[in-house]
């Protein structure tokens, strides 16, 4: 089966400081591409087809949200990855909370620069 998330937008307000932050927090590079009234940078793909998974999306009426969808990123030091979130503009909503079901590894929830809830998740 594919994965279950098809793609996912994270709405932003100042497009350039949304791509930064996460290019930042995730130490990845992102592609950008600009159509009409829209802006889009791609998350990379580790998928075989590298397809990209979602993106930050700026259009006029596409606005950030803490109270919309919750999308779960995985990162590999969650420590680590929180304090960076706040060092560039983040803020730690829930901190880092183990999952008990079947010992799933943790979660935690963080607001980006631009106003959204966005989760992490990490085996360790």
């Amino acid at each position: 089966m594919k994965r279950l998330v098809a793609f996912f937008e994270i709405p932003c307000e100042n497009f350039s400081r949304a791509i930064k932050f996460y290019q930042t927090v995730f130490d990845i590079e992102m592609s950008s591409f600009e159509c009409e009234t829209e802006k889009m940078a791609f998350f990379p793909s580790d998928e075989e087809d590298g397809k990209s998974p979602g993106a930050i999306s700026w259009a006029p009426d596409f606005k950030p949200s803490g109270k919309g969808v919750l999308v779960s990123l995985n990162c590999v030091d969650m420590e680590a990855t929180t304090s960076l979130i706040e060092q560039v503009g983040g803020r730690i909503v829930i901190p880092k909370t183990k999952i008990e079901a079947d010992d799933r590894g943790y979660f935690s929830v963080f607001e980006d620069c631009e106003g959204n809830q966005i989760g992490l998740y990490s085996d360790k």
